[in-house]
């Protein structure tokens, strides 16, 4: 059954859905009105879209247009100068008047009626030759009326002239945008012009520059056009540059302080207008102070470097420099106090840097001795040019850096850069001292050990706020030997318990560097040498006992090492050869194996061990030329690894490395002694170490082949390897390879690594050497090309089925893998 709305509901209801419909349908005729305003000047689209749309035009009106405007005023203008240059002498003085005057009087006018009419662009081309005729105007002016007056003299009046007509041209007319930007460049020229016609001096240039410049800044303070500021601020950067090039280079010239005065007042005019632009304009503020501040101080410095002797050149801008930072504590703008500190500070960093040479050159000076251990005090060199102004450079820029983040707020410059900074420079002064005074040979030991002493202090030193903690948590600490790591860590978990890791850091440096030029010098004498190092070793244990962090283990490292140069020392002037000192140097890592007991877990027992492993190295490669010591020192060292075995710790590494020492010693031995049968040494020793091996896995069946039987079987298999390589016998090979092979064959059916590759790489080195001579054979009968055609065939076969040989591998590394 249907149940229609009764005619009057249904009629409501049809006209609000036609009235919804006409009111969508003017929403979508407003739209589409004014989709069609918006693309006509892309594309002109056509009104009926049944109409297919013709290709857009490839230039819009206005490029096009501007286009062709400046090729005809390009055009004009060459044709007007063809006309001034060529065809000037055809006409008589009236008629060249007459035709030049009107041109240039109908070009400047012209643009007036065009923009009245609204055409801007053809206006500007029309100006803009009318611009260029006024220029020909002034040069036929001067071929007519003035052929006399000096060129320069006459470009600097035209210059000026043209500057100021183009000046109230362009805003007479009101929308000509070029004559004011031309005027500005015109401007440029007048009075540089002048100083150079007038013959004047560079000094007197400088300053007609100068004042270009202050009328470039003037102009870029006062208009609101972008494109004249831009212009004028180019003027002001090319002319005031130029002003400060040559007011510093006649200032450095300068060999009096009355000489000095003249670019100094130039220097200052210049930095006087820098500033005010700073003050004026706060977005170039900083790199304009910036400048102002180093003109300032290289004009004031100029004068006092006149006044002072020549290696006191540096200090006297430094000077000037360190009284500049006095502006930044006045009223003036933020950018403008921010310029004269980089000013400043880019003075004090160069002022560093030279300093630096002679810091350099006292660090090194010390490898002189290693030419000569021993030989004497070495003569005494004369200070340098420069060498005795460097440490009063260097202390005084750290003083300033050390005091500046307190005393000058506003600079911003974090606390720890600049401590950081004036600990190096402070160190850097101490340490050119000598060099600048000429010290004799043991003020300048003493003060090198001092410096060191200082820096290693600082970088060890406990940090701020621990030392309340400190001797409480060292108190519980020492109750347990391993728990005495860092007492000031463990009584206050909430400070950091190292100083800032950069301070301690460069303070370690400078405390290292100095030591190590310190220990190189003492080298001179043998009294100087043991002093020194005894000074060392005793500074660098204090400091491994006070200190805390990584620097204590740092010093601890440098306490082994200068142990070790005192054993060698010792050894040395007790007269004995490379080869017993080797022996003496083992004291070192002994003495660091039963440190480590006591030390334990401490995080300094790693680096000391090996620091002092460093120095078991360093026996063995001492005792290579004697091969009875060799294998003496070798046995001694496997007796401390295998004594450091036994801390857990150590365990694992020590164990190995004990093994391979006490190998390479049989070793040595046998090969010293001039045994010709190895086997009845090492036999007895590889037996007993197989069935420890065997009772090792017993217990443990998860420890590797290696650890149980690598040591016993290497004990034999490699000395007679060794033994018959060199025998010309067939019956030791065979032996060789006959156990060779069955220790491969175990290896294999017991799935036990260690044999099966000892055994194997032993059995194909035997096998070698047995075949050797036959292949040389062989190979010799062969024809030349037969050998290289073989490998490029192997190498062809092994291309074509490389993934095959790449999976075996693969297997053969998983089998391997898989045995123990």
């Amino acid at each position: 059954m249907e149940n229609a709305p009764p005619p009057a509901e249904e009629l409501r209801l049809i006209d609000r859905e036609l009235a919804q419909l006409d009111a969508r349908r003017a929403l979508l005729l407003a739209r589409r009105g004014w989709l069609l305003q918006t693309i006509r000047p892309v594309a002109a689209a056509p009104a009926d879209p049944a109409r297919t749309a013709r290709p857009g035009a490839e230039t819009s009106p206005p490029s096009a247009q501007n286009v062709l405007l400046t090729l005809g005023g390009i055009l004009l203008a060459v044709a007007a100068i063809a006309f001034t240059l060529v065809s000037w002498g055809h006409l008589g003085i009236g008629g060249r008047a007459l035709v030049l005057g009107a041109v240039t009087v109908t070009a400047l006018a012209t643009p007036a009626l065009l923009l009245r009419r609204g055409l801007v662009s053809t206006a500007e081309s029309v100006a803009a030759l009318g611009l260029l005729l006024t220029v020909l105007d002034a040069y036929a002016l001067h071929r007519v009326a003035f052929p006399g007056t000096h060129p320069g003299t006459y470009a600097a009046v035209a210059s000026g002239v043209l500057a100021a007509l183009w000046a109230g041209y362009g805003p007479a007319l009101g929308n000509l945008r070029l004559p004011v930007p031309a005027a500005v460049v015109a401007a440029q020229f007048p009075l540089p012009l002048w100083a150079l016609a007038a013959g004047s001096s560079l000094w007197v240039t400088a300053w007609a520059t100068l004042a270009t410049a202050a009328l470039d800044v003037a102009i870029a303070l006062a208009t609101k056009r972008p494109d004249v500021r831009v212009l004028a601020i180019l003027g002001a950067v090319t002319t005031g540059g130029w002003s400060l090039l040559t007011g510093g280079w006649l200032s450095v010239s300068a060999h009096s302080p009355s000489l000095a005065v003249e670019p100094a007042l130039l220097l200052l005019a210049a930095a006087g207008l820098a500033l005010c632009a700073a003050w004026r304009a706060p977005a170039s503020a900083v790199a304009t102070a910036a400048v102002a501040g180093l003109a300032s101080v290289a004009g004031v410095g100029g004068v006092l470097r006149a006044a002072l002797p020549g290696e006191w050149a540096v200090p006297a801008y430094l000077l000037c420099a360190i009284v500049l930072l006095a502006a930044v504590r006045t009223r003036a703008p933020h950018g403008v106090r921010t310029g004269l500190a980089y000013a400043s500070g880019a003075v004090h960093a160069a002022s560093a840097i030279w300093a630096a040479p002679a810091v350099i050159l006292t660090l090194l000076r010390p490898a002189a001795v290693l030419e000569d251990v021993w030989s004497g005090v070495p003569a005494q060199d004369a200070a340098l040019w420069g060498t005795v102004a460097a440490p009063v450079v260097a202390a005084t820029v750290a003083v300033v850096l050390r005091a500046a983040p307190r005393l000058l707020p506003a600079l911003d410059l974090p606390r720890t850069t600049a401590d950081c900074a004036a600990l190096a420079l402070a160190w850097s002064a101490a340490v050119a001292v000598p060099t600048a005074l000429s010290l004799p040979y043991a003020p300048t030991l003493v003060l090198q050990l001092l410096t060191a002493t200082a820096a290693l202090a600082l970088a060890v030193r406990p940090p701020r706020g621990t030392e309340a903690t400190g001797a409480a948590g060292t108190a519980g600490a020492a109750a347990t030997p391993g728990a005495a790591e860092d007492a000031g860590a463990l009584a206050a978990p909430g400070t950091p318990a190292t100083p800032p890791g950069a301070f301690a850091g460069i303070a370690l440096a400078c405390g290292l560097a100095s030591a190590t030029s310190a220990a190189v010098l003492g080298l001179a004498t043998r009294p100087a040498t043991f002093a020194v190092l005894g000074v060392l070793v005793a500074v660098n244990v204090a400091a491994a006992l006070l200190g805390r962090g990584l620097p204590r283990a740092v010093v601890a490292c440098g306490a082994v090492v200068g142990t070790a140069g005192l054993v060698a020392a010792a050894a040395a002037a007790a007269g004995l050869p490379a080869h017993q000192v080797a022996l003496a140097l083992l004291a070192v890592p002994a003495a660091a194996a039963l440190l480590g007991v006591r030390l334990g877990r401490h995080p300094v027992a790693l680096p000391v061990e090996a620091t002092a492993a460093v120095a078991g190295l360093l026996a063995i490669v001492l005792a290579v030329p004697h091969p009875p010591t060799l294998a003496l020192v070798l046995a001694l060292a496997g007796v401390i690894a295998a004594g450091t075995s036994v801390r857990a710790e150590r365990r694992p590494a020590a164990g190995y490395l004990a093994a391979v020492l006490f190998v390479a010693a049989t070793w040595v031995r046998l090969a010293a002694s001039g045994v010709e049968w190895p086997e009845a040494y090492t036999l007895p020793v590889t037996v007993p170490a197989l069935a420890v091996g065997v009772l090792r896995r017993r217990r443990d069946p998860q420890a590797s082949s290696w650890s149980a039987y690598g040591p016993g079987l290497t004990a034999t298999l490699v000395p007679s390897l060794f033994a018959a390589w060199g025998d010309t016998h067939w019956l030791r090979p065979l032996l060789l390879g006959l156990a060779a092979l069955a220790v491969t064959l175990a290896g294999a059916r017991l799935r036990l690594q260690a044999p099966l590759v000892l055994g194997g790489l032993t059995l194909a080195l035997d096998t070698l050497h047995e075949l050797a001579p036959y292949v040389v054979q062989v190979v010799d009968a062969l024809p030349r090309w037969l050998p290289p055609a073989l490998a490029g065939l192997l190498l062809l076969a092994v291309g074509a089925t490389y993934e095959q040989r790449l999976r075996d591998a693969r297997r053969l590394r998983d089998g391997l893998g898989r045995m123990r």
